[in-house]
């Protein structure tokens, strides 16, 4: 039984990260007077779905790549380990998309009736390059993870796509306020795979894994992490004042005390070996922002 291993390739604590553009998307949603419990929870399980083949998916390329070595500062995984082997890794990527794309089917048949076929046809799509990007962050030659566009996907999938799709299936509507907190969600994302990649920088960088620190070096990935939270804050506190009814819409704020102590703590740090457990701080306090921000606009008190 190797439940143990395939819940390390799972890479668990990444999915409270990975379900924050869905939880800000159905406040939208919610906020905009739409609620459906069916979608949202559709749209959750689509999004961990996903998630796991991505971790799945990584876990196969770096390891397959040599990129997962000795050198690594961050956890073991289960390829480099040796847990799971390359063709167990392959099968479980395999079962992950089936998954991911029962689970997307269901979602948009659940959101849109047979008569708006161009909706379907377009959340279909989307489904398809959500897999795509999933597997291709690491896995094959043109790896665009390997080419410092990791960046790019994460700000367009887990905060354009994942909150504003989110919002769409609810509303059949885009408003244009909304971007402001997808771009937060998308914007806090990036900060985590930034943090990521300060962390590896040495492993990747002797991999020839060119991510955006590996370009800028680490001094600079420092001051682009900086300036990532703080477009983030500012544009969750422009729409807040856009959208303003009483001080409960400033609740979210809470979520970035957390951030503001990471903030400083990462412009002491000289090295890349204290980094790993700032990734889970910002990860949380990106999940907490999403569950804030839907009290801070959908609130019972």
């Amino acid at each position: 039984m190797k439940l143990k291993a395939w819940v390390n390739a799972a890479r668990l604590r990444t999915l409270p990260l990975s379900v924050s553009g869905i939880i800000v998307g159905y406040a939208l949603a919610s906020l905009f007077g739409f609620t459906n419990s069916t979608i949202f929870i559709l749209a959750l399980l689509t999004t961990v779905a996903l998630q796991v083949t991505s971790n799945f998916a990584n876990d196969y390329g770096d390891g397959v790549k040599g990129t997962d070595n000795d050198t690594r500062i961050g956890p073991k995984r289960a390829y480099q380990s040796g847990i799971l082997a390359r063709k167990e890794l392959k099968r479980g990527i395999i079962i992950a998309i089936v998954i991911s794309l029962a689970l997307i089917i269901a979602l948009i048949l659940s959101a849109f009736s047979t008569d708006s076929l161009v909706y379907i046809a377009i959340f279909f799509v989307l489904g398809i390059l959500a897999v795509w990007a999933s597997i291709k962050y690491t896995v094959g030659e043109s790896a665009y993870g390997y080419r410092g566009l990791g960046d790019v996907f994460v700000f367009i999938f887990f905060g354009l796509v994942s909150v504003l799709g989110c919002m769409f299936l609810l509303t059949n509507k885009l408003y244009a306020v909304a971007f402001l907190p997808a771009i937060t969600v998308g914007l806090l994302s990036v900060a985590v795979l930034n943090l990521n990649n300060l962390r590896d920088i040495i492993s990747d960088k002797n991999s020839g894994k060119n991510t955006i620190v590996v370009k800028m070096g680490f001094l600079n990935g420092k001051k682009y992490h900086y300036s990532i939270l703080i477009v983030s804050f500012i544009c969750a506190l422009v729409f807040t004042l856009y959208s303003y009814t009483n001080f409960i819409n400033f609740i979210w704020i809470i979520a970035y005390i957390p951030i503001a102590k990471h903030f400083t703590r990462i412009v002491k740090m000289k090295d890349s070996l204290t980094m790993d457990p700032e990734l889970k701080i910002v990860a949380l306090s990106s999940f907490l922002f999403a569950i804030l921000f839907y009290f801070s606009f959908n609130n019972f008190l």
